[in-house]
């Protein structure tokens, strides 16, 4: 199809209707023009496709598929691998089930542990999601079947979500909100993006075009079609001339004939209704040109795969005394109504109608010497002594005492935040009684985001399985006795209680105004900065065996932002176990004038290693590495000075360590005023000889005027320069006893800066 020709030959009303949907999940087909329909569903992890009944929250069943691990957990797996195998196949059921686009990956940033919606999201880290998104999204369209990346942007809570005002400044945005975007965009090229239903900033995203158009096509150079969430336009003629494509779902024709009172009027440019019915068209084409209905989706098959990918996700937290991997044949007390229902998906419109469940039950109900107690009701947070009681007694007959916990599916939904990190009391008494009962406890955690753990202390292991899609029983059972050897690491941080995260006191908003108060400041950039205790550290994960670094080598100690920095690190495996290392490189700004992180992630990679093996680990770093967005630049910018290049196993664990010095290609350019400060004008080289003569005068003024008011001049020395330093220029014609004029330091401030 001869795009720009098809859309020449539309008549305005059916350029209006390709606008919006023709239900909840189709495009509107032109009969008359040959033009059919395209098909949207619901993922990221798993095809929630619905043939009647539609919804886009997940109140209604879709058809059978298979419930893959959620992002939560994807993102603990640090495995670029893992992930495009996933969205290979998720592609795969898209092509059987003919759906175009796939609504997913959400990338939205984890700015607290609050939001309702963190079990669909990667991570607190923009460098991790951005790394997460491109896997995913490759490995989907490597199927001929688009992703729509969201939600653009700053969507980091669900309370008021169509209505709250997400402020923050630019270097904010920037560093933390929107590189997950800018990677996948840039890198992976979605076909699609969709927009977020808060306001930016004063603006809905839907209608933002500095958002939608100046960023994402002509920065970033977007070239698919700009979908909204579902009932997130405000003003369509304004989302259209934003950069908004495609409304949906169907508005009953109310926009339409909006948009074509709108371009009858002279109001809207039609042109612009035609680059949209372009771009919809283009992506749209993409896919029927190349759609194989006869894809097999061998759903058995992709069961397997998805009890392979929750066990590589797992978190191992703790393991006192290496009290895990389990021995089979042990006598084992298997705790907690998990056990035989396992939560291991979110709510809303990521529900999956899973094609089948296994629990650890299912698997562990066959083995010798394993006995269950339920220990609580999922649907009661209240403790319940006959099942405490029981539970306990289980516990105490069993060498080791597993108990499966996390929170239920009314703790964490699309569609409202949790208010605390508590897991019911029911479960939290449970651990308690357990763990009283027989100091070999171990727990499994179900959870699509932190919760604080009061019983830590009381129990040797825990398990941090996440929301570990249909499989998740299966794949806990390979963890806990050794089939296979944990590799998640923490993509978030958990702090030890709520008030400890830094939006706490401005989380949720005022009103519909949400501030992002705490800046760049997000997750362990945070609890780093403060140099403040956490209950575990963003990429922090135990193993069964145990790993060494060695030889950490930069390919050059100097160099210039323009150029890029190879980092090679050995690993070793120096246990007895075949493991996967999660290699972690993050940046530290030695001496940088802006507020920086202590350290940032710049760089991850996951090695695979036999017991005695050693592999060579190889970074390639540029100036973004290194950079922040400099405000006054509305770029990235890098600070002459020394670079940290740490290799840690967690943001709080770094191993080696080694500078190079980094040399900026571009200056920021400050001009000086009569309000510069000595202090900045003297840290200037060129300005020097030009300042001498005024620093003299200055120190003559001040020294006279200590000595006559009797001042110590040993106590008072530091004080002074002090006083100088922060003095600005202007104040020289009141210290000088006028000696300096004004239209002499008029005359000073215009020769400083002509100087080259």
């Amino acid at each position: 199809m001869d795009i720009k020709a098809t859309v020449a030959q539309m008549t305005l009303e059916e350029k209006a209707g390709l606008l919006s949907g023709l239900d909840f999940w189709h495009t509107k087909p032109v009969p008359r023009l040959g033009i059919p329909s395209c098909m949207v569903s619901d993922g990221p992890h798993g095809l929630r496709k619905q043939d009647e009944d539609a919804d886009h929250v997940g109140i209604n069943d879709a058809i059978k598929a298979i419930c893959f691990p959620a992002g939560c957990a994807t993102a603990a797996s640090f495995d670029r691998a893992l992930l495009a195998t996933l969205g290979e196949a998720l592609g795969q059921a898209c092509q059987h089930e003919g759906v175009s686009v796939v609504l997913g990956p959400a990338v939205n940033i984890k700015r607290s542990p609050l939001c309702g919606r963190n079990f669909e999201y990667f991570s607190e880290d923009p460098y991790l999601a951005g790394e997460a998104a491109v896997s995913l999204i490759e490995g989907v369209q490597s199927q001929n079947v688009g992703t729509s990346i969201k939600h653009f942007a700053l969507n980091s809570q669900e309370h008021r979500r169509m209505s709250s005002d997400s402020v923050a400044d630019e270097r904010t945005l920037r560093e933390i909100y929107l590189p997950a975007f800018e990677t996948a965009i840039k890198r992976a090229m979605p076909w699609t993006v969709m927009c977020s239903y808060n306001l930016i900033n004063g603006t809905y995203a839907c209608q933002n075009h500095w958002l939608l158009t100046q960023l994402l096509r002509k920065e970033w150079g977007f070239d698919g079609y700009v979908m909204s969430d579902w009932g997130a336009v405000d003003d369509r003629i304004a989302s259209v001339e934003a950069g908004l494509d495609l409304e949906m779902p169907a508005s009953g024709g109310e926009n339409d004939r909006r948009i074509i009172k709108a371009v009858q009027q002279g109001k809207l440019d039609e042109r612009l209704v035609d680059l949209c019915c372009e771009r919809i068209l283009t992506v749209n084409q993409r896919f029927l040109e190349n759609q194989k209905p006869e894809t097999p989706w061998d759903q058995e098959a992709q069961h397997a795969l998805a009890r392979k990918l929750a066990a590589d996700c797992m978190v191992l937290l703790k393991n006192e005394d290496g009290l895990l991997p389990l021995t089979r044949g042990a006598k084992v007390a298997v705790i907690g109504a998990f056990a035989k229902q396992p939560r291991y998906q979110g709510g809303g419109s990521s529900h999956i109608n899973s094609a089948q469940i296994t629990s650890a039950w299912d698997v562990l109900s066959a083995w010798p010497h394993i006995t269950y107690a339920q220990g609580y009701d999922i649907d009661n947070d209240a403790p319940d002594e006959r099942l405490l009681a029981e539970a306990e007694a289980a516990a105490r007959a069993a060498e080791v005492a597993v108990v499966f916990a996390g929170l239920p599916d009314r703790f964490e939904s699309e569609g409202y935040d949790r208010t605390h990190l508590s897991m019911p009391a029911a479960q939290e008494a449970l651990i308690e009684r357990v763990a009283a009962a027989n100091p070999l406890t171990v727990v499994v955690l179900h959870n699509g985001s932190p919760i604080v753990m009061p019983w830590l202390p009381r129990v040797k292991a825990v398990l941090e399985a996440y929301l570990g899609g249909q499989a998740v029983g299966g794949a806990t059972v390979d963890v806990l006795f050794g089939d296979v050897n944990p590799s998640g690491r923490l993509p978030e941080s958990f702090p030890r209680k709520l008030s400890d995260n830094p939006s706490y006191p401005w989380y949720g908003g005022e009103g519909d105004v949400v501030e992002y108060r705490e800046g760049i400041f997000v997750g362990y950039r945070w609890y780093d900065k403060k140099e403040m205790t956490v209950l575990f550290p963003f990429g922090y994960g135990l193993s069964y065996t145990q790993f060494a670094y060695a030889n950490l080598r930069l390919n050059q100690t100097e160099m210039t932002d323009t150029q890029t920095l190879k980092v090679t690190v050995e690993v070793t495996n120096k246990g007895t176990r075949y493991g996967k290392e999660v290699v972690q490189l993050y940046i530290a700004d030695r001496e940088s004038t802006a507020i920086r992180p202590v350290r940032e992630l710049k760089g991850f990679e996951k090695v695979a290693l036999v017991p005695g093996e050693t592999k060579t680990v190889t970074f390639t770093l540029d100036k973004r590495a290194f950079a922040y967005w400099n405000e006054q630049l509305h770029d990235w910018h890098v600070e002459s000075g020394a670079f940290g290049i740490q290799i840690g196993r967690s943001s709080r664990d770094i191993v080696l360590e080694a500078d190079v010095m980094v040399n900026a290609t571009v200056q920021v350019p400050k001009p000086v005023t009569l309000n510069s400060i000595f202090m900045d004008l003297l840290a200037v080289p060129k300005y020097a000889q030009e300042m001498q003569p005024l620093m003299a005068m200055m120190q003559e003024t001040f020294s006279t005027h200590a000595n006559e008011e009797g001042v110590d001049a040993a106590v008072s020395g530091d004080m002074l320069q002090a006083m100088i330093g922060y003095t600005p220029l202007r104040t020289l014609l009141s210290f000088t006893n006028g000696r300096v004029g004004y239209d002499q330091l008029v005359a000073l401030v215009e020769r400083l800066n002509a100087l080259p």
